[in-house]
């Protein structure tokens, strides 16, 4: 499977949208916890509502805390649909407790099977590349795999984020998936070995750190770059000719892929209408959504890419089972701390 660009793009317009606090089972409902704090998303949840007729009820915050909520809330919780970022989150709320598996032809005939959870209690609907990006002006032979960062030619020059966020953590248990835990171990501490400076901030601050000159090469998710191709973004659109990119690993296992999914609530009170919605998410025209609102890859083959997302290139993705590389997240952290990865 690879990835392709072809060229077209899908003008957004912004749509306002209320959220509501999710009460009890009505006709023409459905009630959404969300961890996903895009603007752009309003587009997507009022078009569902102009087709369906059916209402999206709204409660947003940080994953761990909405799935902590469900949890507490039990039989009694209004929560329909559970929609979050990275593979390790959905796992979690699966293994938690407060999703149920699902029968649709559609969901799994659309999305791959290795971007949906094999008890059908999530699935994937975008995706981010997670790649090398580096400085044109001083990297002339740049990374061409996650492994070769642990390179000590690179030393003093790799920036990154912090072992506490996710996307890190997802980074390495496909590591040890890809690579195994002894291979994973090393890659680590050679990684740490080639800091430029202590683990900290964003994926976008990691951009930031090539314009600044503090890093030569760093890591992060594709859809902060196309962003900013596409839009100002203060510290790096003004520089951002000078900044090249790989997609790692094209030879070997392919690009590491981020996953944005959701799942039906264990005891979602609109379960047809939440079914509904996240066939709605599998759909040409929201996984177009998803590329021209948020820079984001869709999960459905084939699907056109926006403009910015389409100058990135091609590329061949890595298609391990999510669901086992979420899986080697404990592990992961376990290695983090081993090699003193802050």
């Amino acid at each position: 499977m690879s990835i392709t660009a072809p060229a077209s793009v899908i003008a957004l317009a912004t749509t306002a949208l209320v959220a509501a606090v999710p009460t009890a089972h009505a006709e023409g409902e459905v009630n959404l916890y969300s961890s996903r704090h895009y603007d752009t998303d309003e587009r997507l949840y009022s078009d569902f509502t102009d087709m369906t007729g059916i209402t999206i009820n709204r409660i947003e915050g940080k994953a761990d805390e909405l799935i902590a909520r469900m949890e507490a809330e039990g039989a009694n919780s209004p929560a329909d649909i559970l929609l979050t970022v990275d593979t390790s989150r959905l796992e979690r709320a699966k293994d938690a407790g407060v999703l149920q598996s699902i029968e649709s032809e559609i969901l799994e005939d659309r999305i791959p099977s290795n971007l949906q959870d094999s008890d059908n209690q999530w699935f994937g609907f975008s995706q981010r590349a997670r790649i090398i990006f580096y400085d044109k002006a001083d990297v002339a032979e740049p990374p061409m795999d996650y492994v070769s960062l642990a390179d000590p030619k690179y030393n003093g020059m790799v920036c990154h984020r912090s072992s506490s966020n996710v996307y890190s953590q997802t980074l390495l248990a496909s590591v040890i998936e890809n690579h195994g835990k002894e291979a994973a171990t090393a890659w680590a501490q050679g990684v740490v070995d080639n800091f430029a400076r202590d683990p900290e901030g964003g994926d976008t601050d990691q951009l930031r750190g090539l314009v600044s000159g503090q890093c030569d090469i760093s890591i992060s998710n594709t859809y902060y770059f196309a962003r900013a191709l596409r839009r100002d973004v203060s510290g790096v659109t003004e520089a951002i000719d000078t900044i090249g990119w790989v997609f790692p690993a094209q030879d070997a296992e392919g690009a590491h892929m981020n996953l944005s999914g959701g799942g039906v609530a264990a005891n979602a009170p609109n379960y047809e209408n939440a079914v509904k919605f996240l066939e709605y998410l599998a759909s040409d025209q929201a996984q177009q959504y998803f590329s021209a609102g948020n820079d984001e890859f869709p999960a459905v083959p084939g699907v056109p890419l926006s403009e910015s997302v389409a100058k990135l290139g091609d590329f061949k993705p890595d298609g391990v089972d999510l669901s086992a590389v979420a899986k080697n997240v404990p592990e992961a952290q376990k290695i983090f701390n081993e090699v003193g990865w802050k």
